[in-house]
């Protein structure tokens, strides 16, 4: 339970050094946060090589399926992900949580972009993030502890890894060897602040739902990645739409992380395992 923590410090300690060197080459165009953010995240992607060799892990233990399989799997969970996600984005709308952005003026051209800039990288988020998650971390896990255990534990490691960053910005004249470690205490330390509490736990259920599809067959990992990226893609377009309310009379049901997850995502999957549970109860499964 407590390797995936020690290989996550391992490669953040790693990604601290080399922004450093990494930001005297960029400069300022990119921040020392993001560089050793996405580092971090690069290193976390290659580690799933070595690691599938050390534990004899291979690619159909991780969840995929054969080549044609797949390609069914991951719209079949993309229509999933729509049917799921899509009624709170209504609901937050209807609630006057959100409001279409008067300042945009959107022909279909542009909207055509954005849909498909924001479907190609929510399915290359969903790509990279599955695979770690819910692959190699669920099956390594399950090898030592229940099903269930497993399911959340890699859920917990999933939310909690959305809120480890830092906000702080250090110019690239400015930055020494300790800058990167400064910054990563930050970002533990924003693992703990409440704000972001409703938000962290609407990911924690999205974890545990796509925990639930991924074991509940050998290989379904390309259901979680399609409905994973719907969700992903659902939020991206939302952003630039539009408005968010927080000072609405519902406003609070939402959270600062991307300003759609929060109270009523949480409820709302909340209700979506409680159905999911009553639904196999009742069925004898």
């Amino acid at each position: 339970m407590l390797v995936p923590l020690a290989v996550l410090l391992a490669v953040s300690v790693l990604s601290c050094l080399l922004g450093y060197f990494l930001i005297q080459i960029v400069g300022d165009r990119f921040t020392l946060s993001k560089v050793i953010s996405k580092t971090t995240l690069i290193f976390l992607v290659l580690s799933i090589f070595p690691a599938m060799r050390w534990l004899k892990i291979n690619r159909a233990d991780l969840g995929f399926a054969s080549g044609k399989t797949l390609l069914k799997q991951i719209p079949q969970g993309f229509a999933f992900g729509l049917l799921t996600l899509l009624p709170v984005l209504w609901l937050e709308y209807q609630l006057g949580i959100h409001s279409l952005d008067p300042a945009k003026h959107w022909t279909g051209l542009l909207l055509a972009q954005k849909m498909g800039l924001a479907l190609l990288l929510a399915l290359l988020i969903s790509l990279v993030e599955e695979p770690l998650f819910r692959g190699l971390l669920i099956c390594s896990m399950r090898r030592k502890m229940p099903l269930c255990t497993a399911i959340l534990v890699s859920a917990l490691y999933y939310a909690s890894l959305h809120f480890l960053r830092s906000h702080s910005e250090i110019p690239s004249a400015q930055a020494t060897l300790a800058s990167g470690f400064t910054l990563l205490a930050e970002a533990f330390g924003s693992l703990f602040m409440p704000l972001y509490l409703p938000d962290w736990l609407s990911l924690l259920m999205v974890g545990i739902i796509l925990g639930i599809i991924r074991t509940r067959a050998p290989a379904n990992l390309g259901l979680c990645i399609g409905c994973h990226a719907a969700w992903v893609w659902q939020i991206k377009i939302s952003k630039p739409l539009f408005l968010t309310h927080f000072k609405s009379p519902y406003g609070f049901l939402v959270g600062h992380y991307d300003n759609v997850i929060g109270w009523l995502v949480a409820g709302w999957l909340s209700l979506v395992l409680l159905a999911y549970w009553a639904y196999r109860r009742f069925r004898g499964l």
